[in-house]
């Protein structure tokens, strides 16, 4: 399963290095009032990408911040609060470990 994951991978890799060899010629992005850019083709489009990533996440990041402050207070909400070292279990529940990391 491993090598095929990296086979994946090398497989993308050169599917996008064909495209940025295949769009070297250059092109050029009309913006407001006269302004222009030019640039290869594969680098505009690469941008283009780059900056929808951006506009995602900055468009995430509240929905993000509500969830954490929600946990955060559901965590201290459930959280004993007995001072009493006595009335704490004995043990502590085990913790679960983390998922594995398995992605391109």
């Amino acid at each position: 399963m491993k090598y095929l994951l990296w086979l994946l991978k090398a497989a993308i890799f050169f599917t996008l290095f064909a495209f940025a060899l295949n769009n070297q010629q250059d092109a050029t992005v009309h913006f407001f009032f006269g302004t222009r850019w030019t640039a290869p083709a594969v680098l505009i489009v690469l941008t283009a990408f780059a900056l929808g990533v951006v506009v995602g996440v900055l468009g995430m990041v509240p929905r993000w911040w509500r969830h954490r402050s929600a946990a955060r207070r559901a965590q201290v909400s459930s959280a004993p609060t007995s001072p009493d070292p006595a009335a704490a279990p004995a043990t502590p529940a085990p913790a679960t470990p983390p998922l594995p990391i398995d992605g391109i």
